[in-house]
């Protein structure tokens, strides 16, 4: 159940992101009288089919792309019979270059809008939940990760590149993660000390199960909800005690207590709980995972903004085009050889995989925000085959006055699909070792 949730987010996520960006192409090429012939999303075999006008529409069986296919336009369908013949009136090398231009654009430009308008739609409905830096008073505690960047257990982030900390979830943002010579400030004993991020620190959260979370606040914690049956149940634990010590040694934070229930893992531990101000000890049952069956209660207090529409429209934005910001960052670091590109790019299943295998409208929106924007920019780049390819033939055609032969785009479009094919089946490839390695 849990892989169909995932496979099913992956491919409504793709059929509206793919849907909308053909559509871009499409509507832009009627709206400039060329033929469309075809308009599909996901690839053959065809599911189903129905003609409208002078329009098929097609949904395909592999829902991972589809197509437009626009009269007397080189494209992927490498149907280049018709160009054998002069170019009739609706054909799309009968149009000017700058009508050819925006009908290749339409694509990534409604990506742009889509993305824009689900990060506004979110901004403005969800607001913002946030964690302030003040709040994490007890300091931070590490991972391995964490201690390889420099930070220690109490370590008090007071700044990020420079900028003072106003939101602790701005230490995970991609000025830190991705810039040049980022770096942390902490208070560490009364003492300012900068932290360098290591250039690799994105392939080093990419080998590990909880990714950005390389540091995380201290948290005091009480009981929560006691799982019925379990060790605490049974030790007479109760919904809001607070655990004070295991085994004698003092546990005030929730790291403290899972690393004192992991050292004891399959044995038998006496905790002091404090229970309507007075202490009381009860004797559990540690399982051989390290846990004993209640849901913590972090006690750290979030803060929630809420934002008008005009406030959330330039919010929105600056968090749509964020993205792309990061992804630049991204490859910038890659052809650098600072970050693998193994570790760095997914295929479908890694996208699946950030969807997860639970499901809520705000986490899919906003996924499918993200992905909007790294179609966007994805179809951007210069490769022929994709958006920007042809963008880069027709700005040279404006510019030079001289339009490339059929013969060249043909060929271009060749090598352009076994490029993307060769891509497509590294990140498939890449995303299934991930999972066996």
């Amino acid at each position: 159940m849990d892989i169909l949730v995932m496979v099913g987010q992956l491919i409504l996520g793709l059929t509206i992101l793919v849907g909308l960006h053909e559509l871009g192409h499409m509507l832009a090429a009627k709206w400039f009288g060329m033929r469309v012939e075809k308009y599909a999303i996901g690839f053959p075999p065809k599911i189903f089919g129905k003609r409208f006008g002078e329009t098929e529409y097609m949904l395909g069986l592999i829902p991972l792309g589809g197509f437009v296919k626009i009269s007397g336009m080189v494209d992927e369908s490498m149907d280049t019979e018709a160009l054998k013949e002069e170019p009739k009136p609706w054909e799309f090398r009968a149009k000017p270059a700058w009508q050819r231009l925006i009908v290749m654009m339409g694509g990534i430009i409604v990506n742009v809008i889509t993305g824009i308008v689900i990060y506004i739609a979110l901004t403005f409905n969800y607001g913002e939940q946030y964690i302030p830096a003040k709040e994490v008073k007890y300091g931070v505690v590490p991972n391995e990760i964490g201690r390889g960047i420099g930070f220690e257990t109490g370590d008090k982030i007071v700044a990020v590149n420079g900028r003072q900390l106003e939101k602790f979830e701005d230490v995970y943002s991609m000025d830190a993660l991705l810039g040049q010579n980022a770096f942390y400030t902490v208070e560490r004993e009364g003492q300012l000390v900068d932290l360098k991020v290591p250039v690799d620190l994105m392939d080093r959260l990419a080998d590990k199960e909880d990714r950005m979370f390389f540091v995380q606040p201290r948290q005091p914690f009480k009981v929560g909800q006691v799982l019925a049956g379990s060790a605490a149940d049974k030790a007479g634990l109760e919904t809001g005690d607070f655990i004070e010590k295991v085994n004698g040694e003092s546990v005030k934070f929730f790291h403290e207590f899972q690393q004192a229930l992991q050292e004891n893992a399959g044995k038998t531990v006496t905790m002091t709980v404090e229970r309507n101000g007075k202490p009381i000890k009860l004797q559990a049952q540690v399982s051989e995972e390290g846990t004993i069956g209640f849901q913590p209660v972090q006690l750290l207090q979030f803060a929630t903004r809420e934002y008008s529409l005009g406030e959330a429209i330039p919010l929105g934005t600056e968090q749509a085009f964020g993205v792309i910001t990061a992804n630049v960052k991204g490859f910038g670091k890659i052809f650098r050889g600072e970050v693998s590109a193994s570790k760095s790019l997914s295929g479908p299943i890694g996208i699946a995989q950030i969807f997860g295998d639970t499901f809520s409208w705000y986490k899919f929106w906003n996924i499918t925000a993200m992905l909007s924007m790294v179609l966007a920019f994805m179809n951007f780049l210069p490769i022929p085959a994709l958006d920007g390819g042809h963008v880069v033939f027709l700005t040279y055609e404006m510019i030079s006055g001289r339009k490339p032969s059929d013969n060249f785009l043909e060929n271009a479009q060749k090598v352009g699909m076994v490029i993307l094919l060769g891509l497509m089946a590294f990140a498939i490839f890449n995303d299934v070792f991930k999972i066996i390695f």
